[in-house]
């Protein structure tokens, strides 16, 4: 018998929850491999040969990738019903493509883990079509073909769910964005022998989903949730969402340029990437401006305040860690000397966090109290320790991003800009960071007990909810 939840709009909505809860799992795998990483920069032969430090670093990625996508999927599932106005074409399907998506990602992991990586691509038969040994794109080609089947899957079950129902601009915009990360990882099986030419399509998969359709789904994530946690208009909100996504498009599309400076494109590139990734940080600042207007404008006051703090906080993390500290080191002049150092990665943190961790949190946050049939808002003290953690978390990684940045510069400065003409050698300029990698492992150690925080919540609603429950039959 199937128990029904009254605070959901549609009883299929309910699929969501084991993607959330899937991801959230994953996301606390990353940040334990991002931890064991953190320590072996300072503590090089910590836990070798056990996890060698590109085991590490592949997992903490491919984890980072995977409970992302886990979320979006989830994130789709939950709105596209209600913005579709009705129930998803076939709960079942999302249901199968869960465990499939699931076993493949653990079964990837383990590979990872236990199995050589020339050995995993052996076995995996890369032989026969060589997708491996790409950076974020180290799944075996099997696991690719994987992705792909659930892809294909995921778009067929919310295509038929849009197709019979309403359109909205929310749900165009998320199905686009949808429709290009799955379309765009298939130059991921193009794995040309030209090196020039292989960096050119693995960008095609990485910077167009990042900066490119990544963007539409954060944007159309952001929208359904202010409309329901402000009481806006919709009219209202998807204006904003036509001109960021617009510019979204434009910036993100042609400032894939910056990518090109020095991998043997045309100089044209040193132009075309320099000008648009200047303004990338333009569509990031309208979020900004975008979420707060709307909270600022809101015809309710909604009782999760959690979810709100995550709402606003996810436009100013992104517009700093994609926009500014993505400006810092986009134009060609200055990316000469930074590429690849430790500001790239400062970079890389915090707007992966910004943009796409946290809004996946956000949405999360608002749909998880009707998803565990708790109504819009968990208890009090349950969101207070959420937003403990979001503070937790968010303050750290900004902490993480200045001790990177931090150690960008002096990186820099020792080896591509010495002061006496002589460069510091790679290893010896790694020996003069050591203090920031320190002080980065202690931020990434808050940054856990932060997730920890936000995880406890969950736990806190549950035995709220237990305990009303009870109450209720002693008073019965």
């Amino acid at each position: 018998m199937t128990i029904m939840n009254p605070h959901l709009k549609f009883q299929s909505q309910a699929v969501a929850k084991p993607y959330f809860v899937f991801a959230l799992m994953l996301f606390v795998g990353q940040i334990l491999f991002g931890l064991i990483m953190g320590l072996q920069y300072v503590v090089g032969d910590f836990l070798f040969p056990l996890i060698p430090f590109n085991v590490a670093r592949m997992v903490h990625t491919n984890l980072l990738i995977v409970w992302l996508l886990f979320g979006f999927m989830g994130a789709a599932y939950y709105l596209i019903p209600e913005e579709a106005d009705r129930e998803l074409h076939s709960p079942k399907l999302a249901i199968l493509l869960f465990w499939v998506f699931a076993a493949a990602g653990v079964l990837t992991i383990l590979g990872y883990l236990f199995v050589p990586y020339a050995g995993l691509a052996a076995m995996t038969g890369n032989d026969l079509l060589p997708t491996m040994g790409r950076e974020f794109l180290e799944q075996p080609t099997i696991t690719k073909m994987g992705i792909v089947v659930v892809a294909l899957g995921f778009l067929y079950n919310i295509g038929m769910t849009l197709l019979k129902g309403r359109k909205t601009t929310i749900s165009m915009v998320m199905m686009t964005g949808l429709i290009g990360l799955a379309v765009f990882f298939l130059f991921s099986f193009y794995n040309p022998e030209n090196l020039a030419r292989d960096k050119y399509y693995w960008w095609f998969v990485v910077h167009l989903w990042v900066e490119g359709v990544w963007e539409l789904i954060m944007g159309a994530m952001l929208a359904f949730v202010l409309i329901k946690i402000t009481g806006v208009d919709r009219e209202v909100v998807e204006k904003w969402l036509y001109v960021i996504i617009a510019m979204a498009l434009i910036t993100g599309l042609l400032g894939m340029g910056h990518h090109f400076f020095f991998i043997g494109a045309p100089e044209v590139w040193l132009w075309v990437g320099s000008i648009f990734s200047a303004l990338e940080p333009i569509p990031f600042f309208a979020m900004v401006l975008f979420a707060f207007t709307m909270v600022g404008n809101r015809r309710r006051q909604h009782p999760n305040r959690a979810a709100t703090l995550w709402a606003k906080g996810t436009t100013v993390t992104a517009f700093f860690g994609a926009g500014v500290w993505g400006f810092l080191h986009t134009l060609a002049p200055v990316n000469f000397y930074t590429h690849g150092s430790q500001l790239t990665a400062a970079h890389g943190h915090l707007a992966f966090y910004g943009a796409y961790a946290m809004i996946v949190m956000t949405l999360i946050s608002y749909a998880m109290p009707r998803l565990r049939g708790l109504g819009e808002a968990p208890d009090e003290r349950a969101q207070t320790v959420e937003i403990w953690g979001f503070w937790l978390m968010t303050l750290s990684m900004v902490a993480i991003t200045l001790f990177l940045t931090a150690a960008g510069v002096v990186q820099v400065q020792l080896q591509r800009l010495p002061m006496d003409g002589t460069a510091m050698s790679f290893m010896n300029t790694v020996d003069q960071l050591a203090v920031f990698f320190w002080l980065r492992l202690a931020a990434g150690v808050v940054f856990l007990i932060g997730l920890i925080c936000y995880l406890y919540s969950f736990k806190q609603r549950a035995r709220a909810t237990a305990r009303d429950e009870a109450a209720a039959a002693v008073s019965a």
